[in-house]
């Protein structure tokens, strides 16, 4: 975390480091000279020494030192909310999500809500939405609301469906369906109950975005993009703690597509902020759900179970439509799609939008990318949009795709054809749908084993030098930040030491 001995740093410091600048002018360097927040030459030891006698000398001999790492999809506010929900990672059946379930409820008072985030649908052996009356079980005196692993579904008990009127009779929302009997929502239905769960303080948000800057600090990351699926009061809490000088990362931060006007009527524009720790760059779309949840939108024959081709939410119509008023705003379109068919209808809306991207200097985004026609993937490249993935993604969703979609198999988690057909790679977590674990992203890129210890298309791995840039420069360049994600003359002083890359990361920020 920046403190006050950073801020009174003398003039000049010297890194020596066994150094990954990611320049192809200069890839390797003993050490790097830095003044003022900003690069001024990597380097020998020897020629540093020369250049700057009197420099401050940071000895990380032994370690290797990259450009900071850069978690591009993450969701910052509710990552830090989720840390104090029930865990229910890992939960191999609904007993064990009722264990713990019973655990949180015994220590808090009766009538209080109860949030747990984590669960898969495959996890828990269950080929059907689960019920409100299992969670009644356990806690018919405390309403529950359990996210799903990938937040497009939740699973509420009895009381909370009836602290927030949903019965029978409801009607499915815009966007969202009220699985019968009743106890899952899927999508915008999520909300119905969510609404109804008392809004947090502004001392909540701050105590949440506190501890998820901290925790990502902690493994080593210097930067992350947070995604608009969160209140206003979320960035808010950000941009205070920037202000407080309590803020160790820089911040790329997107609005959600529903607060366009409320941008525009407030007189700003994409690029708010830069250079500074917040930077509000993009608008942010949901073309489908997801695969845990059965709703990422499908071609035929959608999911092998026969439970459908998912659900389109944002329609290519409205992503064409806003995201153009988004780009004249000098904001960058961040489309959420995970199903093959919500890829394409994506990619279709985007051709029409790539002349004026490229106009305004914006990189198009797709989140997840996730299963792909084979025919679109070289469409990526052709079109300049990156593809913001998320290997670790694929080592709970193995199984489940070769359950559901296995006539997508060959092109899941596709980062291999994506790179090689001139696509820009971007890293990152989606925390808190998954947790942001370095060594585990590595791991997903590298092996492609899930954990069942099946390999899922192995000739999509990438080698160590490529998954460090799509970890580093490529959310750099996701977020059109030319002097980041790279040591070179100029480039923000912001790093990662690694005892080796995947290995153990801790974040050095001199800017």
């Amino acid at each position: 975390m920046t403190n006050a001995a950073e801020n009174q740093a003398p003039p000049l410091q010297l890194i020596l480091a066994d150094v990954r600048t990611l320049d192809p002018a200069r890839p390797r360097a003993e050490g790097v000279l830095v003044a003022a927040g900003r690069v001024l030459k990597a380097g020998t030891r020897e020629e540093l020494l020369a250049l700057a006698p009197r420099a401050e000398v940071l000895d990380h001999r032994g370690s290797l030192l990259t450009p900071g790492l850069t978690d591009a999809h993450v969701h910052l506010v509710g990552y830090g909310f989720s840390l104090g929900n029930v865990n229910l990672a890992g939960a191999r059946s609904v007993a064990e999500v009722q264990a713990r379930v019973r655990s949180r409820v015994q220590d808090v008072p009766e009538g209080s809500w109860v949030q747990g985030n984590g669960f898969t649908l495959s996890e828990l052996g269950l080929h059907d939405y689960p019920s409100a009356a299992e969670l009644d079980e356990v806690s018919p005196r405390h309403p529950v609301l359990l996210f799903s692993r990938d937040l497009h579904s939740a699973w509420a008990n009895s009381l909370a469906l009836r602290l927030a009127g949903v019965s029978e009779d409801t009607p499915d929302p815009e966007g969202g369906r009220i699985v019968r009997p009743l106890g899952t929502l899927l999508e915008y239905a999520k909300e119905l109950v969510t609404r109804a769960i008392p809004a947090p303080t502004p001392t909540d948000y701050q105590v949440a975005a506190k501890r998820a800057v901290q925790d990502f600090r902690a493994r080593g990351f210097t930067s992350v993009h947070t995604m608009g699926y969160e209140p206003p009061e979320a960035l808010q809490a950000v941009a205070q703690l920037a202000a407080q000088g309590e803020l160790p990362l820089r911040v790329w931060a997107c609005v959600d597509q529903s607060r366009l006007e409320d941008f525009q009527r407030a007189g700003m524009r994409g690029g708010l902020g830069r250079g500074s720790r917040v930077e509000i760059g993009g608008l942010k779309f949901f073309a489908d759900g997801a695969l845990g949840s059965r709703t990422a939108w499908l071609t035929p024959p959608g999911f092998a179970d026969g439970s459908g081709e998912g659900m389109a939410l944002h329609s290519p119509e409205l992503i064409r439509e806003r995201g153009r008023a988004g780009l004249e705003l000098g904001l960058t379109p961040v489309t959420h799609a995970i199903g093959d068919r919500a890829n394409t209808e994506v990619l279709d809306a985007y051709a029409d939008l790539a002349a004026l991207a490229r106009q305004q200097g914006v990189r198009l985004r797709i989140e997840h990318a996730q299963h792909l026609r084979p025919q679109d993937i070289a469409r990526f490249g052709e079109l300049g949009v990156t593809a913001s993935v998320q290997p670790i993604h694929l080592l709970g969703d193995g199984a489940a795709i070769r359950e559901l979609l296995p006539h997508l198999e060959a092109t899941s988690y596709a980062f291999r054809q994506l790179l090689d057909t001139g696509a820009l790679l971007a890293f990152g977590s989606d925390a808190p749908v998954a947790p942001p674990d370095v060594g585990a992203n590595f791991r997903a890129a590298l092996t492609r084993t899930d954990d069942t210890g099946t390999d899922l298309a192995p000739q999509e791995t990438l080698s160590e030098d490529e998954v460090l840039f799509a970890y580093t420069r490529g959310g750099a360049l996701a977020a059109g930040w030319e002097d980041y994600g790279v040591v070179r003359p100029g480039s923000w002083a912001d790093f990662t030491l690694w005892d080796r890359l995947g290995g153990e990361a801790r974040a050095l920020t001199l800017s």
